[in-house]
């Protein structure tokens, strides 16, 4: 990824805008995004931003590579919104990658999501056999579907479809305006560093694979780089409970704030996460770089050091 031009759709949001931010050092940048999740202040100058829709027509997708990043992203904006987030995650899907094609790209690198395994406490490989049992896994599971018809149907033409597990960084990482929609561990330091009991579902034992925003945007260039086909894990292989979570945080900021329990409120709840990605690993060579505890200490940064300012 050197001197190419990229569009990343979803570019003003979390994982969109860090992509974004890092490829323009080498690369020309369009980050698109309707303003939904995403704020123009995550982007640095040199990325250029256009104010558009997936489902508009005439996107600028005249380029080498596309990232369609671009979604209703969770469970419940799909459940509020169901037929807006089946038209935003399918059909702009499609959408995307019909222009792109007409525009001569064969290069699309797009998300998908873990949570289609369901709960699975073992690290997860790509063949295990996957449910849609939330709409946003439908939709999720419908553009992975597209992508198969395309990759087998155009010889030139490469999606590779990413995975996710749970993706964090802190609020200083593009999430500060997203509020519950942030990612779970920024939601929780921040709680934590203001002194409020973060509240955890159940008994706090649920786990998930959280992977470094920073890992992730490395392993979206790699796909790009070798123009992979198929769907890929993109996580670490190891898994932290909630109650973990709250304990490093605390152990960072210096703190000892308790959590408060309630019951899980949700039918279809994925209770465990954990990522086999040795499929990716072995196509590319990608290998997590941030552990989970140097990723808290990253998180809590920013409020150690507010607190040091406040003292002064």
């Amino acid at each position: 990824m050197d001197g190419k031009r990229v569009l990343v759709t979803g570019g003003t949001g979390f994982i969109g805008s860090n992509l974004a931010n890092a490829l323009a050092a080498d690369n020309d940048v369009v980050a698109l995004d309707n303003g939904f999740l995403g704020t123009v202040d995550n982007l640095e100058d040199a990325v250029t931003y256009v104010e558009a829709d997936v489902l508009d027509d005439d996107l600028p997708t005249d380029v080498d590579v596309v990232y369609h990043l671009a979604a209703l992203s969770s469970r419940q904006l799909l459940e509020d919104h169901p037929r807006e987030g089946t038209r935003v995650n399918v059909e702009g899907f499609v959408n995307v990658v019909e222009q792109a094609m007409a525009d001569g790209c064969e290069t699309v690198v797009y998300a998908s999501t873990s949570s289609i395994y369901g709960d699975r406490t073992e690290p997860t490989p790509e063949d295990v056999p996957v449910d849609a049992s939330t709409g946003y896994d439908a939709s999720m599971l419908a553009r992975e579907r597209y992508a198969e018809y395309y990759n087998d149907f155009y010889d030139d033409l490469a999606l590779a479809g990413m995975r996710f597990f749970s993706v964090y960084q802190g609020y200083g990482g593009a999430e500060s305006h997203k509020g519950t929609f942030a990612n779970t561990v920024s939601q929780f330091a921040g709680k934590i560093a203001d002194g409020t009991p973060p509240v955890l579902w159940g008994d706090g034992s649920q786990t998930r694979d959280f992977t470094h925003v920073q890992d992730v945007v490395r392993g979206l260039e790699l796909a790009a780089e070798h123009r992979l086909d198929g769907v890929y894990n993109l996580g670490t292989g190891e898994s932290y409970s909630f109650n973990e979570v709250v304990d490093l945080l605390n152990d960072a900021l210096g703190t000892d704030v308790e959590p408060v329990y309630e019951p899980i409120p949700l039918t279809n709840y994925v209770h465990d996460t954990c990522a086999d990605s040795s499929t990716f690993r072995d196509a590319t060579g990608w290998n997590p770089e941030i552990d989970f505890e140097e990723g808290v200490e990253r998180v809590c940064r920013p409020y150690i050091e507010t607190a040091k300012n406040d003292e002064r």
